[in-house]
């Protein structure tokens, strides 16, 4: 069994642990640039000891944001991501740029621009119809995606990691649900696989190895008729076959359909509708609980999921949800993960990591509440702690 605080290799990167602040969505960037603010958060979060901290989120295109303040990848942002880099840089710790196009969970009014899906339907989050990606869409946002790499690496950035998961983009096409195309990105999963394979591709050859190149995929929606774990079994293969990855972080849920499937415990729906305007606030208060569902929580809470995945494949494979303790991050080493991420419980304690290297009886004090999560529309914190 691998020691979670040992150097480990992630390709091209030696990183100093087998820990990464997995991407958790800052709220610290007004104009869509870096912030002082968010270089501070990401900061604290590397001086922690997490061996990679993921900024969250850079959009590949304007489009292709959740809502407007969010980073896109062009040239005016190259500055700030450079200082972010070398800051998290100087306290030991590498940096990973989350890269990805929202898809049917951008929101077109904030943006001004249409939301864009595998396939043409109606938003849940904002009233409007969703556009159906074309041929060029497709090939415009792929090409995106390496010029936005390329932008990380050139900024001092170690890492990307490609967002293929929560139904953004990639994973609307993954989707059978939300992919009724009929052409030759829709109907079986190598199809609908398409995207996922060339932006990967794509932003391989770009960047060769400069940087490490990981991707985040849903093992499963959480919705009915949503991609299955069999189906994205599948997925993970054709992804592996192709070699152009260094690792996968195993995630699930739908941020347009199902969030909280994902996240575990409680529900903040009185939370999430305060942080809106009217209607929406009373259309949440009232109707909130049919989106926003309430799962048990309980640590590593989608392990046996990922075991499936780690019987199939030899890549390396990042753990996601419920890892907050040395016997969580044990027990994924001991079923052959090669890292663990780490996000809630580091928005109220970035220093963990530190603490539980000292002392492997640390016991986070994230009680799983959620409340952070609404947070994300006026800055990312944890409600609980002074920040």
């Amino acid at each position: 069994m691998p020691e979670i605080f040992e150097p480990a290799k992630l390709g091209p990167l030696t990183l100093r642990n087998r820990i990464i602040k997995a991407a958790t969505f800052e709220g610290r960037t007004p104009d869509a640039l870096v912030s002082d603010d968010l270089i501070e958060f990401h900061r604290a979060v590397a001086a922690g000891g997490a061996a990679m901290t993921t900024v969250a989120y850079c959009a590949v295109a304007p489009e292709g944001r959740t809502e407007r303040r969010q980073i896109y990848m062009r040239p005016e942002a190259a500055p700030g991501l450079a200082k972010l880099a070398e800051v998290v840089h100087a306290e030991g710790a590498a940096i990973s740029a989350q890269i990805g196009h929202a898809g049917p969970v951008a929101d077109a009014r904030s943006n001004g621009a249409p939301a864009l899906a595998a396939s043409r339907r109606l938003s849940p989050l904002t009233g409007r119809f969703i556009q159906q990606a074309t041929e060029d869409d497709i090939a415009r946002i792929t090409a995106a995606h390496a010029d936005a790499a390329e932008l990380a690496a050139d900024s001092g950035f170690d890492a990307v990691e490609l967002h293929f998961g929560h139904n953004y983009l990639v994973s609307s096409f993954l989707s059978p649900k939300l992919n009724k195309r009929r052409d030759g990105w829709g109907g079986s999963v190598a199809n609908r696989a398409k995207i996922a394979r060339q932006i990967a591709e794509a932003v391989r050859t770009r960047v060769g190895d400069r940087i490490a190149v990981t991707a985040k995929l849903n093992m499963e929606d959480g919705v009915r008729g949503g991609l299955t774990i069999d189906d994205s079994l599948q997925v993970a293969r054709l992804l592996e076959s192709d070699g152009h990855l260094d690792a996968l972080q195993l995630t699930a849920g739908s941020s347009l359909l199902n969030p909280m499937y994902l996240f575990r415990g409680e529900a903040p729906v009185k939370e999430f509708a305060d942080a809106f305007p009217q209607p929406l606030r009373t259309g949440l208060r009232l109707f909130g609980r049919f989106f926003l569902h309430s799962y048990p929580y309980q640590p590593g809470y989608l392990q046996e999921s990922a075991k499936l995945f780690r019987r199939e494949l030899s890549m390396p494979l990042i753990l996601l949800g419920g890892i907050t303790d040395y016997a969580a991050m044990s027990r994924a080493m001991d079923d052959g993960f090669d890292f663990v991420a780490m996000g809630r419980a580091l928005l109220m304690e970035p220093d963990l990591v530190k603490r539980i290297e000292q002392d492997k009886s640390t016991v986070s004090q994230c009680i799983h509440c959620n409340r952070c999560m609404p947070t994300i529309y006026r800055r990312t914190r944890c409600v609980l702690v002074e920040s």
